[in-house]
């Protein structure tokens, strides 16, 4: 023998005991046909001589095919000829039904009918244009009355001729009452619209006078301009600002004309700005 052929052989054999080796460890029931048989002889002989014909009858039914499946088709049949009754007593309900709800409504049709009114005979000669002279001449009938309705209401005065002319005394009391009542309103104050500005008076250094400087500027007069108060503010180096409040009419007094004046003052004022500006 060669060794291919012996290691084919033990390859054989290995793989013939590893399949043993898996079916004993695995659970599988070989003989359970055996098992079947014992129990089902068990059952007979408990039910004794009752049990032999249904398993004589069984084992007819398993054994002869074909006579089971026509007693299968047999049942069938009869069960779908029971529905095939009660679909068709299902069907006869919904024509009687559908039979009911016909009439009904040929009932109301034939009622609708009856109560719409009979229409023109065709002896009847109907013209299209009756009608629109009809309703062109009712308004015309009842224009004249109307027009005759106001002439009477023309000729009816309800206040007297009398009346027509107003009395001259009350005239001239209406008169004077409107010349006084305009006379009041024209003395009455407006709303005045007027303005808080704050001004930053600069001067040109140092040794400048800041109190002659301030006189300067409060030595100017305008009709709608009131001074405020005032302080020197240190600017830097020694040099302090005049800062000035003022209340001004913006109707009479502008700011342009404010800075204007103020610059003047050559002498004493370099620059105006202002610092603040709020409506009163």
């Amino acid at each position: 023998m060669s060794l291919g052929s012996l290691s084919q052989d033990l390859g054989i054999l290995c793989y013939r005991k590893m399949a043993v080796d898996y079916f004993l460890h695995d659970k599988i029931w070989f003989e359970k046909y055996k098992y079947d048989d014992a129990e089902r002889r068990f059952y007979e002989q408990m039910n004794g001589p009752v049990g032999a014909p249904s398993r004589q009858q069984s084992s007819s039914t398993t054994s002869s095919g074909p006579a089971g499946d026509q007693n299968e088709l047999l049942s069938r049949i009869s069960h779908l000829e029971v529905e095939n009754q009660n679909l068709r007593s299902v069907v006869a309900d919904l024509q009687m039904a559908i039979f009911k709800l016909e009439s009904r409504l040929n009932a109301l049709e034939k009622s609708s009918t009856s109560h719409q009114p009979s229409a023109v005979p065709p002896t009847q000669k109907v013209e299209p244009f009756s009608v629109p002279s009809k309703k062109v001449e009712l308004p015309a009938k009842k224009a004249e009355p109307a027009a005759a309705e106001e002439d009477e209401d023309d000729d009816i005065d309800l206040f007297g001729s009398d009346d027509e002319e107003e009395d001259q005394e009350a005239a001239k009391v209406r008169e004077e009452r409107l010349r006084q009542y305009a006379e009041k309103k024209a003395k009455k104050p407006g709303l005045i619209a007027k303005s808080s500005i704050l001004l930053d008076v600069k001067p040109w250094d140092d040794e400048t006078d800041m109190a002659k400087m301030e006189e300067c500027v409060r030595s100017i007069h305008m009709d709608g301009l009131v001074w405020g108060a005032s302080k020197l503010v240190p600017v830097g180096y020694g040099i302090k600002k005049l800062q000035i409040q003022c209340v001004v009419e913006d109707e009479k007094v502008g700011t342009d004309i404010l800075e204007e004046e103020i610059t003047k003052f050559e002498d004493y004022v370099q620059s105006v700005d202002i610092a603040a500006f709020n409506k009163i």
